[in-house]
């Protein structure tokens, strides 16, 4: 019986996501959802710092590591792998438009963070239509 509630939480989550290719993706909708439950997760927001300090989810990591080309901007994302090997919790990606950036620091992270556990924002913060949940500083 345990075993079968395992099976359809699994199965769940996986709805919940949209897998295109070799990446994971959340919608706005879910991620939304995980927020406002207070669901752990950890939010790795690679924007630059200007755009960060404009918008970002609540508790989102700044790592002003967009657009992820350099091994200084790799290195920005290690605080967030450190959080992950210290928790296990979720991890999701958030950049200006869940794009090229979104992808090089998923696949930098899936180094050191299982694949399963890591999920790209769909359409990144420039989609995010909850204005009312976004921060500033």
């Amino acid at each position: 019986m345990r075993l079968l509630g395992l099976v359809i939480l699994f199965v769940l989550g996986a709805v919940t996501s949209v897998c295109a290719g070799d990446y994971n993706y959340i919608s706005a909708k879910d991620m939304k959802s995980r927020i406002e439950t207070g669901s752990d997760v950890i939010i790795v927001d690679i924007q630059i710092e200007k755009e960060f300090k404009q918008h970002h989810l609540p508790g989102s990591i700044a790592t002003y590591a967009y657009p992820v080309k350099t091994e200084a901007e790799r290195a920005q994302i290690d605080k967030a792998v450190q959080r992950f090997q210290e928790s296990g919790k979720d991890v999701v990606i958030v950049c200006p438009r869940g794009e090229g950036g979104a992808k090089r620091c998923y696949d930098y992270m899936k180094k050191n963070v299982p694949s399963e556990k890591i999920y790209i924002l769909e359409k990144g913060i420039a989609g995010w239509p909850y204005h009312e949940l976004l921060q500033k500083g």
